[in-house]
């Protein structure tokens, strides 16, 4: 049963039975939004980019990316590179794989963020979100949507962080503005 999540809700990782989520895949997706032109509508290619970034007691340790497809240690992995999104009805554009048993337990926290690389704001994406979904059977666990247009080229979307044993999901849906996690970690940092 899919959460779909609200800004600021946190959710636990706990599997319905009791045990623990052990791998999550992040996925995100986004089409172009049609823009009305002199001769019709017509869409611009978007090209979204998902990061993971990894704390450690708030502070950066790792990060995977388009351009580090996977974390040091191996337990977070990108799939590749999606340079104009649209995939499908709901499918993943891009996606972040995370073994949960395998992070070394001084990363606290892995923010997930979208950018713009191509520079263009969120008024030129459509159905664009970001989910969790359990990666052991397919199953959907939460999602968060992305609405709203905006002026900004990018968005801290959600964190999976450390709970006791286990884990939880926090979204967080802030915009802001920047075209690589880079520039982005002014705006991560309040949110750890």
């Amino acid at each position: 049963m899919t959460v779909n999540m609200t800004k600021g809700q946190a959710i636990s990782l706990q599997k319905d039975d009791g045990g623990a989520l052990t791998a999550v895949r992040m996925g995100l997706g986004w089409q172009a939004a049609p823009r009305r032109g002199l001769f019709g509508s017509r869409t611009r290619e978007v090209d979204l980019d998902a990061s993971a970034v990894l704390f450690a007691d708030k502070q950066p340790v790792d990060v995977v990316f388009f351009r580090h497809l996977v974390s040091d240690d191996g337990s977070v992995r990108h799939t590749g590179d999606n340079l104009v999104g649209g995939v499908g009805a709901g499918g993943d554009d891009e996606a972040i794989l995370v073994d949960l048993q395998r992070i070394p337990v001084h990363i606290d926290q892995i923010v997930f963020t979208v950018n713009s690389f191509t520079g263009q704001t969120f008024q030129e994406v459509q159905n664009a979100f970001c989910r969790l979904v359990d990666e052991t059977n397919g199953q959907e666990l939460a999602r968060y949507t992305l609405d709203g247009g905006g002026q900004y080229t990018a968005q801290i979307m959600a964190k999976v962080h450390r709970a006791g044993a286990g884990w939880q999901m926090t979204a967080i849906g802030t915009p802001a503005n920047g075209r690589t996690f880079q520039d982005l970690m002014p705006s991560i940092l309040p949110h750890l």
